[in-house]
């Protein structure tokens, strides 16, 4: 069980160049609320900081660009509005998507995806905290084992879609 005291928050960078947009989205999502951690705890915030770069260059499948449609209520009568893909950047469809797989009306989960950050090219502002890169691995089934430099802990575990770079700046 995790206790404050004893989290450890990492800044991370994931590089989703080429990468469809829902294996991006799921994986970006689990780094947010720290289920590859090895004491993930449901009820506290155990997530890293999430920077995501080349989000101009998502794999998006299909004539979903066209096709999909987001529609929401402005709260006033007949205030439904709608727009799809091809009228939204493409930060915007990668940060709904992953707000879509948070858990939903949960204070914990608006505080964990305000760790998230979106860029459309290589260029971020974050170099200060050391990030580490992460490219999500293309084979839903490759192993990702991580050293203990970034948990803290004295041991390694695996985590499924991920790969590590060498780097650990970028």
């Amino acid at each position: 069980m995790a206790n404050p005291k004893h989290i450890v928050r990492n800044s991370v960078v994931v590089d989703i160049s080429g990468i469809s947009l829902g294996r991006a989205a799921a994986r970006i999502a689990l780094l947010l609320r720290g289920k590859h951690k090895p004491y993930y705890t449901p009820h506290q915030d155990c997530g890293d900081f999430v920077i995501i770069i080349n989000a101009n260059d998502v794999k998006i499948t299909g004539n979903k660009l066209k096709n999909r449609v987001y529609h929401w209520h402005t709260g006033y009568p007949g205030g439904i509005k709608s727009r799809s893909w091809d009228k939204m950047t493409r930060e915007r469809v990668i940060e709904t998507a992953i707000k879509r797989m948070m858990p939903k009306d949960s204070p914990l989960s608006r505080k964990q995806f305000a760790r998230l950050r979106i860029y459309p090219g290589e260029k971020h502002q974050h170099q200060g905290q050391n990030p580490v890169l992460y490219k999500v691995n293309t084979h839903s089934h490759g192993i990702f084992t991580e050293s203990c430099q970034m948990t803290g802990c004295d041991r390694s575990f695996g985590m499924k879609g991920f790969s590590v770079s060498a780097s650990q700046n970028t």
